[in-house]
């Protein structure tokens, strides 16, 4: 078995992978433009025997490893490159250099930690079969980064098999969690602009308000939820903004609200959309005022395929031993753009703890927090399992 070795391989270079992302978290990029972290990692990775895939609308790159020996089968790890618009406020040594940016959810340990698996697996390569691409992709916050790759072409053919590690710094040091189907949401914005007619307050009569037709708009969304999904298929509708009017006696013309949706099923995404504009327009029509909805399309539903998660727990207790695996009882409501690959290739994405050893996980910063830290020493961990992907793969498909 080529996955025997990979834990001890990935330790030794642990060095390597604390350098990168220690580089990449000082240097925050946002977007669907990261050149500087893919420049540190082509730097990284220049000696070994990659075939590099560049260009189009993005900075992301695929990088190729052909093994040696003859194989048909083609695998892809992914890792993501960008980073978030906030301060950051842990005050490590490589601390975010830029004002305003800070890696707070972990695509500087994703990078580098794929960056050590292509180089433990570059090591192997005389005694692998098949072909691995190494996915480095800008974009994942909110910029749809894989989509646009996809698009471009960078990940054509495409591959028979898809997997991601993403870390979560408030889940047990080094356990690797994952589940089959949904593991995370579909992740869709609303905007619903409710139109009146404004005037003084003093004398609503000869306005049509539009903010108490927003607020029951607000508690009709609610019951949407409660009343029209089945409780056990995890449906969210938050209006997080709302905003209406410039003084205490003056009654808008219009007052708008923003918010989320969250689903774990296409069927259920579908349905939440147009039950919203339903809804919105229904409700403004009976005031006799006019409502407009835009609904801005996220990221799918992550899905992860159940062979592919099985591959990943046998990977997993090979490696760490049967304490190392988690299964997920139920789906996270955040998103993740590596669901466009899902949705062309069965895979899955795991999750890696990455809280200190010992620590109160739970009561641990999560990612999105400017004071999110990582437990360094897991990084080597997550790099081998990455690795372990692949080899088991292209060893054995999902036999």
């Amino acid at each position: 078995m080529l996955t025997e070795n990979l834990l001890d391989n990935a330790r030794s270079i642990s060095d390597r992978i604390v350098t990168l992302r220690r580089a990449i978290h000082a240097e925050p990029e946002l977007g669907l433009q990261t050149p500087k972290t893919m420049a540190k990692v082509r730097e990284e990775l220049a000696d070994l025997p990659l075939e590099w895939r560049v260009g189009g609308e993005t900075t992301g790159a695929v990088a190729i490893l052909r093994g040696a020996r003859s194989g048909s089968r083609r695998v892809l790890l992914r890792g993501d490159m960008d980073a978030l618009p906030m301060q950051e406020e842990t005050c490590l040594p490589f601390a975010s250099t830029i004002e305003g940016r800070m890696h707070a959810c972990g695509h500087d340990t994703h990078t580098a930690m794929l960056a050590g698996a292509a180089r433990i697996l570059c090591e192997q390569q005389a005694e692998l079969s098949g072909e691995v691409q190494f996915m480095f992709q800008p974009g994942e916050e909110g910029y749809h980064g894989a989509r646009f790759m996809l698009d471009d072409g960078l990940i054509d053919p495409l591959p028979d098999a898809a997997f991601a590690l993403h870390i979560m710094p408030n889940a047990e040091h080094g356990v690797i969690a994952g589940r089959t189907g949904a593991l995370m949401a579909a992740a869709d914005q609303f905007e619903i602009t409710v139109k009146g007619r404004g005037g003084h307050a003093s004398m609503p009569h000869d306005t049509r308000d539009p903010v108490p037709v927003a607020c029951e708009i607000v508690t009709a969304l609610q019951s949407l939820v409660t009343r029209r999904f089945n409780a056990a298929e995890a449906v969210v509708v938050t209006v997080s903004q709302m905003d209406a009017g410039s003084a205490h006696n003056i009654i808008p013309d219009t007052a708008t609200l923003k918010g989320t949706m969250r689903t774990l099923s296409p069927e259920n995404r579908a349905e939440v959309q147009v039950s919203i504009k339903r809804i919105a327009e229904g409700i403004a029509s009976a005031h006799d005022l006019a409502a407009d909805v835009v609904i801005t399309q996220g990221f799918p539903v992550t899905i992860c395929d159940g062979q592919a998660v099985e591959l990943g727990r046998t990977v997993t207790t090979n490696l760490f031993g049967a304490d190392g695996w988690k299964t997920l009882p139920a789906p996270i409501m955040g998103a993740e753009d590596f669901s466009y690959l899902l949705e062309k290739v069965p895979g899955a994405m795991f999750f890696l703890g990455v809280a200190k050893e010992g620590a109160d996980w739970s009561s641990c910063c999560g990612i999105h927090s400017n004071r999110m830290m990582v437990d360094e020493s897991v990084l080597p961990n997550g790099a081998a399992m990455l690795a372990g992907c692949a080899v088991q793969f292209l060893e054995r498909g999902f036999d």
